[in-house]
């Protein structure tokens, strides 16, 4: 019996599995770089009413800002490498199988990873990442205890802030060395 264009194979299979991924994957990586950026307007507007206010425990909304978003920012930035090595060491490799190619399938997603430039790009995203997610808010903790308006209840709130903050940098430095 002949295979009709309506006929499920693995490989369409595999294929429609392969465009599901890359959606979500290119929605994730869209998604991720408009946290950078919503997070320094969102505390770059913090710091404005602070100025304006002078209201220095405000300056303790930065770390939680930071903090929300920088976990999502992770989260996402994890789950777009996943689908980037489940495409090379899983689906790929199946369907150079199904297909009988002798060189890898998708092969985008390894020859970019080849890139002399790559580890320098990485580690200076690194570098951003936790400039935006850890340095950014810790100098507004800072600013706090610097001010005015310390508190024993806010800051014993810092301190728990500074320590959320220390495992959210360990997290980045965790995953930027894979």
């Amino acid at each position: 019996m002949a295979a009709t264009e309506d006929d499920v194979t693995e490989s369409r299979l595999l294929l429609a599995e392969y465009d599901r991924i890359k959606d979500e994957q290119q929605s994730r990586i869209g998604f991720r770089d408009n946290l950078l950026y919503f997070t320094l307007a969102a505390s770059t507007a913090v710091l404005a009413i602070v100025v304006q206010s002078g209201q220095a425990q405000l300056l303790l909304t930065v770390p939680v800002i930071c903090l929300v978003l920088g976990w999502t920012y992770l989260v996402n930035d994890e789950k777009i490498s996943a689908v980037g090595c489940y495409v090379r060491d899983r689906l790929g490799p199946r369907l150079a199988e199904l297909s009988g190619a002798d060189g890898a399938v998708f092969g985008w997603e390894t020859y970019h990873r080849g890139d002399a430039s790559r580890t320098t790009r990485k580690r200076l995203q690194t570098a951003v990442d936790l400039f935006t997610y850890l340095v950014l808010p810790m100098v507004s903790v800072t600013a706090f205890w610097c001010s005015a308006e310390v508190g024993t209840l806010l800051v014993t709130v810092s301190l728990v802030q500074t320590l959320a903050l220390a495992v959210l940098g360990w997290q980045f430095l965790r995953y930027a060395e894979r």
